[in-house]
């Protein structure tokens, strides 16, 4: 397979404290978080957004147990290892992914010996980090637990509100309980509990000429400013508790794997990001409860000769009721005037989405090995995934209305196979095949009265071909790694965001003279709205990748990686957004390709499955002075992307070459760590992401005819972090 791994010890080395930061350990993997909510993960050039509802294109893994990303990309402690897993997962573990996986696995308990750390950072930005743990063996060799601990704090995006006087912050706080138990020997039991409580307070960065009509200035990317009146926050309160036990027969071992998590997200959104409406603050509020239990049960052989099998049984079902308040104010508006005409009316929309799926699935493999050069493995899953998902939406004084109403079972099969020839001991090549499936889902909080296909989407199937090599050069002190790879998707599932959309005819459902914000009949040429669709697409990937590593010399050791991925839709036709070049805003353009009801535009595409470079590449390198008792040290990283054009957003973003910077002391034996480091060495402050127009506030025109736009003269954007240093200790006992 094609891996990068992270050891807890790298992740110590280079200041990583969020699991988003492995990523500049990985070229062509990319993990974001534009608004302090949704995290999104990147592999391959495919990209997924938690707010699909779909299974992850990347999945993740804790201690081997699924979790979301919302919980995952959090800030890390006491990791043992981080591991990048490349192309299709779930033909033996877990849940069925189609370009990868991301495994984090914490520090067991030490059934021997009484151990463990502390390490502390401060930066110049307000930054701290704080964290720690210890094991204590309370039987030894049979029994032991392991406490840690963190406390974390940082400024986020380093945005500032020059309305309400405040600026962007985040403080993260967690504890996390392991207990290791050998009653007897091949009987291995290690429970883990962790609590979370991430509290992230972002506001959404604007930069642009303003509007000085209605008094917004001019703003600067360097600026770092917002103009929000309204809250931004994300809450993410989380129970884990995860469960790992295995019995070694002798012939055969019993595997258990089980997990159970609790998490409460709590997002406060501001829906005038640009402040075009001054003295508005229009909030919108969602309450998602993510309840997951997972078990999964496998028998595996011991044989050392040729044949090798397992098999086993997966189960997991996910519960919840996600609450969205959402406005639906009543705007009176007048073309040509920049404010409302009269006092908003406050209207008050309540989504509810209650959330429902299983999983079963039965697995199994084989592994045959008719020489001691020459290896085939295979393995293949059978799954039953069943979804319900409805969704409605309730307005004050004129009643609740569906949205969505899905109910779907799948029954996919996917897996694996892999031939592997070592022709010596310093060489592997290998040819592989995955086929991967992620299910079907109805859109979570689209807007009412919106055609079928906006509102499911179908299952997407995937099929991947792989070739790779591994080899060692001098001695083994350099090791290389190449992998070239063909995916071809069929209905690939992605996530269209800020889609202006014609929700129809805004009714006056109760006869007050004011509309409601129930929409009938079909698009009647106004954009009511901004929404995000889950839509399909086919679409192909090929790339290569390769890492080369090693330790050139006793005192420096090295690691060179690089992507080069082409991922793209096949004449796709897909939500879009278009602009009159007159007005310069969102208008709705019937696609006779697509025909059906057109509530959004739609454009044929070639473009981009997401919005990152072909090519990608990571270096890290650290050289030690001396061998004495104190060893001065220097490392570095460095990231390097490309620039690239945005069809979605129609904006190229610049390249990125992120360098990270440490030069300290050590310890004999690595018993004690002192450094200074800086982060993004060359201060560079480079748009990682950008709306597609300015950000607006739709008014209702009180003389009829198309809402009246507000608009902010600001588009939002999300830059890298400016440069920052600091400083860290580490002590190990």
């Amino acid at each position: 397979m094609s891996i990068n791994v992270a050891t807890g010890e790298q992740i110590e080395r280079l200041k990583i404290f969020d699991v988003k930061d492995v990523q500049q350990l990985a070229p062509g993997l990319e993990l974001r978080n534009d608004n302090g909510r949704a995290n999104s993960a990147t592999l391959r050039g495919v990209t997924f957004d938690p707010d699909q509802g779909t299974g992850p294109a990347v999945d993740l893994y804790f201690n081997e147990v699924p979790i979301d990303a919302q919980t995952a990309f959090t800030a890390i402690y006491d990791i043992d290892q981080i591991e990048v897993l490349r192309g299709p997962q779930g033909g033996l573990r877990g849940r069925t992914a189609p370009s990868g996986a991301i495994t984090i696995r914490t520090r067991r308990p030490n059934l021997s010996s009484i151990e463990g750390y502390v390490q502390g950072t401060a930066t110049e930005d307000a930054g701290y980090n704080v964290q720690g743990g210890v094991s204590l063996p309370l039987i030894t060799d049979k029994l032991a637990i392991r406490a840690s601990m963190l406390v974390d704090g940082n400024r986020l995006n380093q945005v500032r509100n020059i309305v309400r006087g405040d600026r962007s912050r985040s403080r993260t706080e967690s504890a996390r309980l392991s207990v290791a138990f050998q009653p007897v020997e091949g009987f291995d039991i290690n429970v883990m509990y962790q609590y979370l409580n991430a509290d992230n307070r972002l506001y959404p960065q604007v930069f642009g000429p303003g509007n000085p009509v209605i008094g917004n200035p001019a703003v600067g990317l360097d600026d770092r400013y917002t103009l929000a009146e309204g809250r931004s926050r994300f809450i993410n309160n989380s129970h884990l508790l995860t469960v790992n036990a295995k019995y070694d027969f002798g012939p055969v071992t019993l595997d258990f794997i089980g997990g159970h998590q609790e998490t409460k997200l709590t997002q406060y959104g501001e829906i005038d990001p640009g402040n075009a409406i001054h003295g508005y603050a229009p909030t919108q509020i969602t309450r998602s409860p993510y309840n997951v239990d997972s078990a999964e049960l496998r028998l595996l052989s011991n044989n050392d000769g040729f044949f090798n099998w397992s098999i086993g049984g997966t189960y997991s079902k996910q519960t919840g009721n996600v609450i969205v308040d959402s406005p639906l104010d009543y705007i009176p508006s007048v073309p040509g005037v920049p404010v409302p005409v009269a006092p908003i009316f406050p209207l008050a929309g309540l989504i509810s989405i209650p959330v429902s799926a299983e999983t079963y699935s039965l697995a199994g493999s084989i592994r045959l090995q008719p020489t001691d050069q020459l290896t085939f493995e295979a393995a293949g899953r059978y799954s039953v995934i069943s979804s319900k998902q409805f969704a409605t939406i309730s307005i004050p004084g004129a009643g609740t209305f569906p949205i969505v109403d899905f109910e779907k079972k799948s029954h996919p099969f996917t897996g694996s196979a892999t031939l592997t020839y070592e022709p010596t001991s310093d060489l592997t090549v290998y040819a592989a095949y995955g086929r991967s499936f992620r299910a079907p889902t109805a859109g979570v909080g689209i807007p009412q009265n919106v055609s079928q296909d906006l509102a499911i989407s179908k299952a997407e199937r995937s099929n991947t071909y792989e070739i790779g090599l591994k080899t060692a050069f001098f001695d083994r002190r350099l090791s290389l790694d190449i992998a070239a790879f063909y995916q071809k998707f069929d209905n690939f599932i992605s996530r269209f965001t800020g889609i202006a959309t014609d929700q129809g005819t805004n009714i006056d459902f109760n006869g007050d003279g004011i509309p409601d914000g129930v929409f009938v009949g079909p698009p009647d040429g106004t954009v009511d709205t901004n929404a995000d669709y889950n839509y399909n697409g086919d679409a192909t990937v090929k790339g290569v990748e390769a890492t080369i590593s090693g330790r050139p010399m006793d005192n420096w050791d090295v690691s060179i990686s690089a992507s080069y991925v082409k991922a793209r839709y096949d004449n796709a036709v897909l939500p879009c957004n278009t602009v009159d070049p007159v007005t310069g805003q969102s208008v709705i353009v019937p696609n006779p390709a697509f025909g059906g009801v057109n509530n959004v535009s739609y454009c044929q595409r070639d473009s981009r499955l997401a919005d990152v470079p072909d090519f990608s590449l990571t270096a890290n390198s650290e050289f030690r002075f001396g061998t004495g008792p104190v060893q001065p040290f220097i490392r570095g990283l460095i990231t390097y992307r490309p620039s690239v054009f945005s069809e979605r957003q129609q904006f190229r973003f610049p390249h990125r070459e992120l360098i990270n910077l440490f030069v300290g002391v050590r310890g004999e034996e690595n018993k004690w760590e002192v450094s200074a480091f800086v982060r993004n060495l060359l201060n560079q402050n480079k748009i990682t992401n950008i709306s597609f127009n300015n950000a607006t506030i739709t008014g209702d025109n009180v003389l009829g005819g198309a809402g009246v736009i507000f608009d902010s003269g600001y588009r939002t954007v999300n830059l890298t972090n400016p440069r920052e240093f600091g400083l860290s200790g580490t002590f190990k006992f």
